[in-house]
């Protein structure tokens, strides 16, 4: 493996079962098996992808010791966005995007490469600084990718205030990091499209629904005080603002009036006055 600030480095098997083989390779830190163990444990947990992304923050913070951490994903239309961060940046959520090849971390996810820069980050001449984020100002700077099915599905930051020196085996641990969290957030991504997508087919439904109340609500008033459909419309619309309720609301209560007075056979001549029911009725 390459990387860019620092040269190439050692290369590890990452895919072998045998922890203890990836211990020899490393050296005797332990904590670094308890690295795997968890990184394991989120890529096969059913996390939602905003906390997935709070514990690979919380993972490479742990590795790194950094002062803030940040992660970007590629959206569909091929921008990178801000994800997540360690510090707070709730305006900058969603919002900071950079293209591919821009900045670092467009370099980063374009070349599918790390980018370790020691100190002075910001002098980088492919480095894009937003006034927004503090981050830009530290002076260390780690970039890795995050990969699934061999594409660059988003990129991890790592910010150090002070000047320092990434070592070939925090390097090592986040690019095997972003290997295997690349797969976990693409599937959190999945899942987070298909809420949003069966979401919207709930709201659809429940407008359909509600617009066949308010059409069955208007041919009962139609019928009642002979109104045109646009009379009964507007009749609704002005309870449904007067009475600051929906108008399914008050569709709902005219069809179950309407329902009760043809079972029981009594006769009226009204079923509501002018529609103006009573609003003690909608209160609850």
């Amino acid at each position: 493996m390459f990387c860019e600030g620092m040269g190439p480095i050692e290369s590890f098997d990452w895919t072998s079962p045998d922890l203890t083989l990836y211990a020899q390779q490393m050296g005797p830190n332990l904590s670094q098996i308890d690295v795997l163990h968890q990184t394991s444990r989120i890529v096969s947990s059913s996390l939602v992808l905003d906390d997935m992304l709070k514990d690979l923050i919380r993972l490479a913070v742990d590795v790194t010791g950094c002062d803030a951490c940040l992660v970007y994903l590629v959206e569909a239309g091929g921008d990178i966005v801000l994800r997540a961060s360690q510090l707070p940046h709730a305006g900058e959520i969603g919002s900071i995007r950079l293209k591919l090849g821009e900045g670092v971390t467009g370099w980063v996810a374009a070349h599918k490469s790390v980018v370790a820069l020691s100190s002075r980050a910001a002098s980088d001449k492919r480095f894009k600084t937003f006034p927004s984020l503090v981050e830009d100002t530290f002076e260390a700077f780690l970039s890795v990718p995050l990969v699934s099915a061999g594409e660059t599905i988003g990129v991890i930051n790592i910010h150090h205030k002070g000047s320092h020196v990434h070592t070939p085996e925090q390097v090592a641990l986040l690019s095997f990091m972003g290997e295997q969290m690349g797969g976990a957030i693409a599937r959190g991504r999945v899942m987070e499209e298909n809420a949003r997508l069966q979401e919207e087919a709930l709201e659809i439904r429940r407008q359909l629904e509600a617009r066949k109340l308010v059409e069955r609500a208007k041919g009962i008033l139609q019928a009642k005080y002979n109104l045109t459909e646009e009379q009964a419309y507007l009749r609704l619309r002005g309870e449904s603002r007067r009475l600051r309720r929906p108008m399914r609301d008050l569709a709902e209560a005219i069809i179950l009036a309407d329902d009760v007075v043809t079972s029981s056979g009594i006769s009226t001549p009204q079923l509501v006055h002018d529609i103006e029911l009573d609003s003690a009725q909608f209160a609850g």
